[in-house]
């Protein structure tokens, strides 16, 4: 399954228009780079694979549009650990998602930088599940927010992560990041929810992109 999904993305790579603006199409990882985003540019796709590549572990394998690891998530326990660590293709911790422990009416996560060392260790980001009580027909999922923490400074996350169609809206509703279900010209091969395109707007951080991927995960899965 992980050649054929290289296979496709050089192809899909190779049948793209050069962009004028110099970006050879890879997307570098920044350890924990969530600076703010402005929406514009060439955007960057990463296809997300819902499975680790490891023997008895769930997690997560992404591969950019060369066919090449940048991401991926090993989790040796159950399926719905307390705390997630993604890391880049070598192994290393990029960020740690981490459910909040305190008796709260809504489901709060934390995000940190790298590995989570001690208890003293603050945060990057916190996110929070939207319940939808008074409108149902609302589509928010989730909001996450920078640290220090400000209600005007966050992201909303709209759509359904159930068929893997959402947005990734700033402050000021630009979009800054999508996960789309995964499309094939290949006649008679479908990739179901467990492959998925990550589509990721220029200044926007591809690690922060992937670990709101984990909190949808944990928060409706």
């Amino acid at each position: 399954m992980l050649r054929f999904l290289k296979s496709l993305s050089r192809t899909v790579h190779e049948n793209q228009e050069p962009s004028n603006g110099g970006d050879d199409g890879s997307y570098e990882a920044h350890d924990g780079d969530v600076n703010g985003s402005d929406g514009g540019g060439e955007p960057s796709s990463l296809t997300v694979w819902r499975k680790s590549l490891f023997v008895g572990c769930s997690g997560f394998t992404v591969i950019n549009s060369f066919g090449d690891l940048v991401y991926r998530v090993d989790n040796y326990g159950s399926r719905r650990r307390q705390e997630l660590v993604l890391m880049d293709a070598s192994g290393k911790p990029i960020l740690t998602v981490s459910r909040c422990k305190k008796l709260k009416m809504f489901d709060n996560w934390l995000v940190f930088e790298g590995e989570l060392s001690s208890k003293e260790q603050k945060p990057i980001c916190r996110a929070r599940k939207n319940v939808n009580i008074f409108w149902p027909k609302v589509k928010s999922l989730a909001r996450v927010y920078k640290e220090p923490y400000d209600e005007k400074n966050m992201y909303m996350i709209e759509g359904s992560y159930m068929n893997r169609s959402c947005k990734v809206l700033d402050k000021s509703r630009n979009v800054v990041a999508e996960i789309r279900r995964k499309e094939t010209v290949t006649k008679g091969v479908s990739f179901g929810l467990e492959v998925f395109d990550l589509i990721i707007n220029k200044g926007f951080d591809s690690g922060l992109a992937m670990a709101i991927i984990l909190l949808l995960d944990q928060m409706f899965l």
